[in-house]
């Protein structure tokens, strides 16, 4: 009988220990490389040590953190080498993703992907930080991924669009074209909704062509 009252409890501190690592690790408020102590970690973050280390397993599988024997768990770095490898699966699966959404996508979901539309267009980008540009695009994606209905692609997808983010935050402060990334996702979220499945698909691949190539513009110029 306790058990199956805990049991739920623990879940729900792990997601929560989950979601918190991962966007600290996202934005690289833990630096790749960084070592990561599970006590400190389950101190700031107010509960204890099982639910993190339950988070850094899952956290371990989305390739964010490693660890080795004797050594510890670490934040994985950020390997610039990387990009072509990550950009190269997301330029397959992003257009697959858009124009899937825009065929089976429910009249429900269609309604919340407006909304989300109309969120970003009223989206200040000049006024924003850092960790509201990257809640916007991570509202934006997993929206489209979530609206494709495969559950599967879904997972890839959330995973290797978090890998990308985290190569975007080495050079977000030197993009100087963030006003037209969220247009990007304005026109994106307009063909979904459309039903449009070949602009979805254009609109998606241009969108992960131009990622790729303003951070290596930005890391060259560096």
């Amino acid at each position: 009988m306790g058990a199956e009252r805990t049991a739920p409890r623990r879940a729900s501190l792990a997601d929560t220990a989950y979601e918190a690592l991962r966007e600290q690790l996202l934005s690289l408020q833990i630096r790749p490389g960084e070592p990561i102590n599970d006590e400190v970690l389950a101190k700031s973050l107010g509960m204890g040590r099982t639910p993190v280390r339950e988070a850094l397993k899952r956290l371990e599988v989305d390739r964010l953190v490693v660890s080795y024997p004797k050594r510890g768990t670490f934040a994985t770095r950020v390997e610039i080498t990387d990009l072509a490898y990550v950009s190269e699966i997301r330029m397959q699966l992003e257009p697959l993703a858009a124009a899937r959404a825009a065929r089976v996508a429910t009249p429900s979901i269609r309604a919340e992907l407006a909304e989300i539309r109309e969120r970003v267009g009223a989206f200040d980008i000049e006024r924003a930080g850092v960790t509201e540009i990257l809640a916007c695009d991570a509202m934006v994606h997993r929206a489209v991924y979530r609206a494709a209905g495969n559950p599967h692609l879904e997972d890839t997808l959330i995973r290797y669009n978090n890998l990308a983010t985290r190569i975007w935050c080495l050079v977000i402060d030197r993009l100087p074209r963030l006003t037209e990334h969220v247009h990007e996702h304005f026109e994106l979220l307009q063909a979904v909704i459309d039903g449009d499945e070949d602009r979805a698909s254009e609109l998606a691949r241009h969108h992960i062509e131009g990622f790729e190539a303003a951070v290596r513009s930005a890391l060259f110029a560096a």
